[in-house]
């Protein structure tokens, strides 16, 4: 999670709009489109333009040339704290999305978005892509400010989330249209491109547009046949990956992102909009997978430079010269005053934002923003965790405890601490440890983290619970899957876990109510039973062979609390692969 110290007026940082007069949109003025482009798991690394030895991205090398650049940008090691950080401009611990699944991310639906913000104000908004930040009302995109999504669900294609029929489809995938699943035909970067034009076309406002793609997250094999076979005819071996087909399948998803990128940004000129559309472009998080870093250490989940670092290029031929800011240091919480400030829209006043607005530094490189404070953290778990997984950047320092992403630390416990400082400077590779040697440097920016965890973190036992999910009638069909489900028993989501959904029925009515169990053949329910908090709801025999259980008119009580479907069979207890609520027949 990052958080940030700021060495400005508190009044320039919290309502960046005034800071900028050169750039923000003079009064009277048509205000820009903004286009936002955030790809999932690419690294530093991953461009032509970082110094890629095999990879070709033309057009976001080409991009790039034509945008301001940050000299240094950070975002969390992982999906969903990025997004939560980036739409609301604010630490996602102040929120509950603070992991990439098991009801860990989904976003507060009290947060005020980019998206609600610019909607206020009169724009047309569009998401294309992924969210990760609730599947169900009211977390979903279209509450939380956008007026158009095409999205799919859970934290990827090929995920517990996806719908029947579309498992794992990047190809011709099943999709959500404002939340309804509708199937699509074509690659899948390519028909959120093709979405994103449409609502450009459509439009007669300013538009923000939201284009965050899914890959070149994985999974691998559903990838564009023909990059793939360029790239493996290709000496794959310069890029230094270990496995040479997966980086061919990456590298193809790559390039893809690089064409269909391309195709989007003809169009605005082709539509005369260019000189009047702000470009913004960065990575979720670092790549996953080894190989070229460009130099940084670290992957996808690591708090070192190779899963924290991402580019950002922001291009604006009216108003932004193109070229190096080498004294801006900035972090994905600075997007939401940033976008607010181009397009003189103040952030709410009842939601102070965290970030700064960039744009200063975007006009003069002149401006510099190092002097500032940064911190992230991100790890496994139900609630944060003081100085697991952790960074501090301040100036030239960095101070990090890698006790690693994936670590569940249980109440008690005790977080592993191996403190390591670099000169990052002298040492952007992060190689040389001079913790022994500056101790003054270790306790100063031990101090920031403090100063961090006590002004961020949530109190109280249901701080991070997760979101109530609605089941009344505005959220239509509503789908519980494993993505928003709380653990109550072993395993995370895979075939024999056990969770359960904390949600809202706000009246006392009769559902559908339609089961579906986990795709293993082993796995074979002989019985189940459906409960809201203690109160057992209904319980039947499995029928033998049947993958679905369809119920109607099973009667919910009105109420908040936990919603609970046990399967049973010899072998012990397991929840259902995802579970439909329907409005009574």
């Amino acid at each position: 999670m990052i958080a940030v110290r700021h060495r400005l007026p508190a009044a320039l940082v919290l309502l960046g709009v005034a800071s900028s007069p050169a750039a923000s949109t003079p009064p009277g003025e048509a205000r820009p489109n903004i286009v936002l482009i955030m790809t999932d798991d690419q690294g530093y690394g991953d461009l032509g333009v970082h110094g890629n030895p095999v990879l070709q991205t033309p057009r976001l090398d080409r991009l790039a040339a034509e945008s301001a650049r940050a000299g240094a940008f950070y975002v969390h090691p992982v999906c969903t704290p990025t997004r939560a950080a980036l739409m609301t401009g604010r630490h996602p611990q102040r929120s509950t999305a603070i992991d990439t699944y098991l009801g860990r991310a989904m976003l507060d639906p009290a947060a005020v978005t980019i998206a609600e913000r610019l909607s206020e104000a009169g724009y047309a908004t569009g998401i294309f892509g992924k969210w990760h930040l609730g599947d169900c009302a009211p977390m979903r995109a279209i509450d939380q400010g956008f007026d158009v999504s095409v999205l799919h669900a859970g934290g990827g294609i090929g995920q517990p989330s996806d719908p029947p029929g579309g498992e794992s489809a990047y190809t011709d995938p099943i999709l959500f249209r404002n939340g309804v699943p509708e199937s699509f035909e074509g690659y899948c970067t390519e028909v959120y491109v093709d979405e994103a034009i449409g609502f450009i076309d459509r439009t007669d406002k300013p538009f923000f547009l939201a284009l965050t793609t899914n890959a070149p997250h994985g999974p691998f094999g559903d990838v564009p046949r023909d990059l793939y076979e360029k790239y493996r005819g290709m000496d794959l071996e310069p890029a230094g990956a270990s496995n040479l087909d997966r980086q061919a399948r990456i590298f193809a998803m790559d390039s893809d992102i690089d064409r269909q990128v391309g195709r989007l940004l003809d169009h605005l000129e082709e539509s005369g909009l260019g000189e009047d559309t702000v470009v913004i472009y960065l990575h979720d998080n670092g790549p996953d997978h080894d190989g070229h870093v460009a130099g940084l250490r670290g992957r996808k989940g690591s708090v070192h430079e190779g899963g924290v670092r991402s580019p950002l290029f922001v291009r604006w031929p009216k108003r932004i010269e193109p070229g190096d800011r080498p004294e801006l240091l900035g972090a994905h919480l600075d997007l939401h005053p940033t976008i607010l400030d181009l397009c003189r829209v103040e952030p709410d006043p009842e939601m102070p934002v965290d970030g700064m607005s960039l744009v200063p530094a975007l006009v003069d490189p002149a401006v510099s923003t190092m002097d500032r404070s940064i911190v992230i953290q991100a790890h496994r778990g139900d609630r944060p965790v003081r100085w697991h997984h952790a960074m501090v950047r301040d100036g030239r320092w960095k101070l990090v405890n890698h006790s690693g992403f994936g670590l569940e630390i249980a109440a008690g416990e005790k977080v592993p601490m191996d403190l390591a400082l670099y000169d990052l400077e002298a040492d952007p590779a992060e190689i040389r440890d001079l913790a022994a040697e500056r101790p003054d440097q270790v306790e100063r920016l031990s101090g920031i983290y403090r100063e961090w965890w006590d002004s961020t973190i949530l109190d109280g036992p249901d701080a991070y619970r997760p979101p109530a999910i609605s089941l009344g009638p505005e959220a239509g069909t509503v789908r519980l899957t494993r993505q928003d489900w709380r653990r109550t028993g072993r395993g995370p989501w895979g075939g024999r876990s056990l969770g359960r959904w904390w949600v809202d029925s706000p009246t006392a009515s009769p559902r559908g109510i339609v089961l579906r169990k986990p795709p293993a053949d082993r796995v074979r329910p002989e019985v189940f039973e459906i409960r809201f908090n203690d109160t057992l709801l209904h319980t039947a025999d499995w029928p033998a062979g049947k993958s679905t259980v369809v119920l109607e008119n099973v009667a919910l009580p009105a109420g908040t609390g936990w919603f609970e479907v046990r399967c049973r069979d010899a072998e012990g207890e397991y929840g259902p692969y995802q579970v439909e609520i329907r409005p009574a027949s």
